[in-house]
């Protein structure tokens, strides 16, 4: 991602100040801080307050019944994108690790969300999506393995109805996507991942400046 299409502006201390704000607009309630204090003490870094907010308003919007969820973490996320769902909406969760699936379990019900709403599945995401139905969800998140998220795109495409989301989260990377020097594979992952979005006809897509960059996109009907 080394030549970025249209004019770029310049970014200004004042526009990265109103950044931080949008960022850390929404305050966080005791469940999801406590999500988050449990995230860091097992050195993960959950999704920002603005992250976790654009999730919310996404799976709102889309009146979401169905949403997958590559990363359960500790449940901070899960939490904001239950929030937004349907009241009868299910949250399938995956992830690798069942340590912090109980941390999340444990966040989701001091959220007050009944146990049904949540489905937890241990495991490798790409072990567990293929397994997953065909076009029966409404968004799709992703925050997992950096190195298989060209396949996270491939099976989101196929899991998501016409007019659902996939969004992918820490897109920016801490601004090494659009470094000029050398950079990991993971990095190198995520600019393909950024161009194959952008110019997908499937997709329509956008990158929203919350946290580390949010990647969202459209499967067009």
């Amino acid at each position: 991602m080394r030549q970025l299409r249209g004019q770029e502006r310049v970014i200004t201390a004042n526009r990265q100040t109103s950044w931080a704000f949008a960022d850390a607009f929404v305050a966080e309630e005791e469940a999801l801080l406590w999500a988050r204090d449990r995230a860091h003490e097992t050195g993960l870094l959950p999704v920002s307050s603005g992250t976790g907010a654009a999730l919310r308003l996404l799976a709102a919007t889309a009146d979401a019944k169905a949403v997958a969820e590559i990363g359960t973490g500790t449940g901070v996320s899960g939490i904001y994108l239950l929030q937004g769902m349907r009241p009868d909406g299910v949250l399938t969760t995956v992830d690798q690790e069942p340590e912090r699936q109980q941390f999340a379990r444990e966040a989701f019900r001091a959220a007050g969300f009944a146990t049904n709403r949540a489905r937890f599945i241990p495991g490798r995401a790409l072990d567990v999506l293929p397994r997953l139905a065909d076009g029966g969800y409404d968004l799709v998140f992703c925050d997992g393995d950096r190195l298989e998220i060209m396949d996270y795109l491939a099976e989101s495409l196929r899991l998501l109805r016409p007019g659902g989301l996939v969004c992918f989260e820490g897109v920016f990377a801490d601004g090494r996507t659009i470094d000029s020097a050398a950079q990991p594979a993971e990095v190198l992952r995520l600019r393909e991942l950024l161009r194959a979005v952008r110019e997908s006809q499937e997709l329509m897509a956008t990158l929203l400046p919350v946290g580390d960059g949010l990647l969202c996109a459209v499967r067009r009907g």
